[in-house]
């Protein structure tokens, strides 16, 4: 299990670490919040590879986080001389973790227990040309040439391959990586389920097979170049099929879906696809599993497959989600979660567990509106949400989205949104009708979420009525007439019974009605708190 992950300088985090659950992660945040970044940072230290390919043959100088860039190139102009930028990724284990073979303390926090670290600096043996390279006019890029890569165990012993028990299983919901028909990791994960044995059969088979390739097809193509060159060339010149051991079975077998090329199938399909092969394969071949947005190209009912999968998955795998979706968020946990904000993260293991509970079973909710919002408006409904807007547009010229405010309904279970509140440290505003309650009493059982100026609760006055219509209508006493024209109001009708039965309708003819209305106090006075909060 990956205790800690740290990443310095790479793209978007520049210093950056990570303590990860055991079990499950889900990783939420603003788009460029760093977060496929740190999936693509955990894959680098546990395979030393990127996009199928060795670090080495891959660096190049958009690697490096640009305002460490920056800095460096601005000292420089003033004459200092600082350490040439550098990139390190390192992944700790439990100390009880196999391989034991990767445990020291060469880590740069001095741990003594098994790891594996990625460093990206200067080659010492260029640093001549890198001097040279300064001293010239050059642009503000680091020549990545004169730069090495070291992949080595906290012994500091360098890892000529992947160890066995660093399998990972990737799942990317975006898109295929490679247009040649299926990306590295789905390869990979094939390719581990063929046996030893079944695979040594097929690598013969298939360079036989390019034998005799050459010596039929190629044969007569092989005669008309001798007959072309016999006169120029005092060797003879012909075209074979490659023998070498790079030209693999593995890179030339492409996985097929009902008879169409994996890469053609539909991207929901692909998705389904790797996430099936991820669950089949065993835990000593995949021990981390990092997915990628899964609910892209997924109708509802395949999603809810592929988290049933992905849950299974995390029962005996690290298992790190990326999503910008609600319901994934919801289904996995908002225990698991980890907010990701300008290269820093977040934990929500302070969560109450029936908090937990609630949101998995109310999937639907947009709960990460609230994860990734400013300050939040938490209302019962949507009446309230409509008359809310209009209140807010008529007491400030604005919209809330203008002051980047959230205004969410919730039900009456406002309790579990404001305790997700807390723990995000937001502002929030609550307003929900007294119900024939005292404010007092709905405050008190919300009492260990409220901060003054912070989160605030606002409730109706009993007096005016126990829900949202009479209270308008209290606060509009003084113009009845033109109330009930507004919301088209029979005038043999009671006014309040007449709102009260058509909540909705009534609540959109106030929301863009061209006639302004009186609100009550407790909304009004959550206008200016959420303001100032």
């Amino acid at each position: 299990m990956i205790t800690r992950i740290l990443v310095k300088n790479y793209r978007t985090l520049r210093d950056l670490t990570f303590s990860p659950r055991e079990g499950m992660n889900i990783l939420v945040g603003d788009n460029e919040a760093g977060k496929s970044t740190l999936l693509e940072a955990i894959s680098l230290v546990l395979t030393g590879r990127i996009n199928g390919r060795r670090i080495g043959e891959e660096i190049n100088p958009y690697w490096f986080n640009t305002d460490t860039v920056d800095e460096y190139f601005a000292a420089i102009e003033d004459g200092k001389r600082p350490s040439p930028p550098s990139i390190l990724i390192e992944a700790y284990f439990s100390q009880t973790d196999e391989p034991q073979m990767l445990r020291g303390t060469m880590n740069s926090l001095r741990e003594d227990c098994p790891g594996v670290r990625i460093e990206i600096d200067l080659d010492p043996d260029f640093a001549d040309a890198f001097d040279e390279y300064l001293q010239s006019k050059h642009p503000p890029i680091l020549p990545t040439e004169y730069y090495r890569v070291r992949w080595v165990d906290f012994r500091d012993k360098p890892l000529p391959r992947r160890p066995r028990e660093l399998g990972l299983a990737f799942i990317d919901g975006r898109a295929i990586r490679s247009s040649v028909g299926v990306d590295h990791h789905t390869r990979q994960m094939l390719t581990d389920m063929v046996d030893k044995r079944d695979g040594a059969r097929i690598s013969v088979a298939y360079r036989q097979a390019r034998h005799e390739l050459t010596g039929t097809v190629l044969s007569t193509v092989n005669k008309a170049i001798k007959d072309n060159t016999d006169s120029l060339l005092d060797q003879q010149l012909q075209l074979h099929m490659d023998q070498s051991g790079s030209s693999t079975w593995e890179a030339s077998v492409v996985p097929q879906v009902d008879k169409v090329p994996f890469a053609m199938a539909g991207q929901g399909q692909q998705v389904m696809i790797k996430t099936g092969l991820a669950l089949k394969a065993s835990s000593s071949t995949t021990s981390f599993v990092l997915v990628e947005e899964p609910e892209n190209h997924l109708s509802h009912t395949s999603l809810r497959k592929v988290i049933n999968s992905i849950e299974r998955l995390a029962a005996d795998r690290q298992t790190f989600v990326v999503t910008h979706s609600s319901y994934v968020l919801n289904r996995l946990g908002l225990n698991r979660l980890h907010l990701m904000q300008h290269g820093t993260i977040h934990g929500f293991h302070e969560l109450q567990e029936e908090t937990v509970d609630y949101f998995k079973r109310q999937s639907g909710y947009d709960t990460l509106r609230i994860v990734l919002a400013r300050r939040v408006v938490i209302l019962e409904g949507p009446s309230d949400e409509m008359l809310f807007n209009r209140a807010y547009k008529d007491c400030t010229g604005k919209t809330p989205d203008d002051d980047y405010i959230d205004v969410i309904t919730f039900g009456t279970q406002n309790r579990r949104p404001l305790e997700l509140c807390t723990v995000l440290s937001r502002s929030a505003a609550v307003l929900r009708d007294a119900d024939k309650k005292t404010p007092e009493h709905w405050r008190a059982l919300a009492q260990e979420s409220l901060e003054t100026g912070k989160r605030e609760m606002f409730v109706g006055i009993p007096a005016d009525g126990v829900t949202l219509e009479p209270q308008i209508i209290a606060a509009n006493a003084h113009a009845e007439p033109e109330l009930r024209e507004i919301v088209h109001c029979p005038e043999d009708e009671d006014l309040e019974d007449y709102m009260s039965s058509n909540k909705t309708e009534v609540a959109w003819l106030i929301a863009t009605s061209d006639s302004p209305i009186r609100y009550p106090q407790y909304i009004t006075d959550a206008i200016s708190f959420i303001r100032d909060a």
